[in-house]
């Protein structure tokens, strides 16, 4: 788990703890390479998670110089509880810019966060979490890893929280909506979203929610490699819905000739090499 830098945002599906653990563990330690405090977040007791981070030398020293810290959810969340998605992202926010003014390049965590998703309510709230939080990353030094068990988690359920991330290693996720540091884009759009993948997409849009900024919701498509008509009706409707335009920054050409075909008035395609 490197290769990884300040502004990174990974969804890592895990079928073994230990699995989860060396992969955090080692993104963590990158972190420090990095010169960003870290943070290493799971269930259980702490100790435990701040022994598992003393088995490494490096991270172990950070524990003891404070660069890196252990947070145990059964601390911070009641079983059951449903994130306030606007709220956690805050909570980052200053935890990063604590970060920043400590002389820290910025933040990165690692997080099982399996036990936040597991009722459909939960799903739906940490799932804008994580779409608001990947806008946030976009502009901030800040990181995460966010991981969830398949043990406990079907492959669909996962895939709600994995498509708001750019990059992720879960099954049954066809396309990744999330945020982008292209000036002017509400939100960014990869992979294919075709017949099999429209209801999980709308589902993902009205979670994301991207609003338009003068008028105009620019999606950045470039990432896009194919787009079914529902899927661009769902969002030309997005945009509709506060009288806006929707830009549609892509390198698919069949874009262009969906619009053409059904008239829609309000989106305009822009073909980018």
């Amino acid at each position: 788990m490197r290769g990884f830098g300040l502004h990174d945002h990974v969804c890592w599906s895990f079928d073994d703890r230990a699995q989860f653990r060396d992969h955090a563990l080692e993104f963590l330690a990158e972190g420090l390479e990095l010169g960003q405090a870290v943070r290493y977040i799971g269930t259980g007791d702490a100790d435990r998670l701040r022994d598992e981070l003393t088995g490494v030398s490096v991270l172990g020293a950070a524990l003891r110089d404070g660069s890196a810290e252990v947070v145990s959810l059964d601390d911070v969340y009641p079983v059951g509880s449903v994130v306030d998605p606007a709220a956690q992202v805050l909570v980052y926010a200053a935890a990063t810019e604590k970060a920043l003014a400590d002389g820290f390049t910025g933040l990165r965590v690692a997080a099982d966060c399996t036990a936040l998703v597991g009722s459909p309510e939960q799903r739906a709230a940490f799932a804008t979490y994580e779409h608001l939080i990947d806008r946030y990353i976009a502009a901030h030094p800040f990181s995460a890893m966010c991981a969830y068990d398949s043990r406990r988690l079907t492959g669909g359920a996962i895939a709600q929280v994995a498509c708001m991330h750019p990059s992720t290693n879960a099954d049954h996720v066809r396309f990744r909506l999330h945020g982008t540091d292209r000036a002017g884009c509400a939100a960014a759009l990869g992979g294919e979203v075709d017949s099999t993948s429209q209801e999980a997409f709308a589902e993902a849009l009205d979670r994301a929610d991207p609003r338009p900024v003068d008028g105009e919701l620019v999606v950045d498509a470039t990432g896009l490699t194919f787009l079914e008509h529902n899927g661009l009706l769902r969002l030309s409707a997005q945009a509709r819905r506060s009288g806006a335009t929707l830009s549609l920054q892509t390198r698919w050409p069949g874009a262009v000739r969906i619009v053409r075909a059904l008239d829609l008035v309000n989106v305009r395609v822009e073909l980018t090499s």
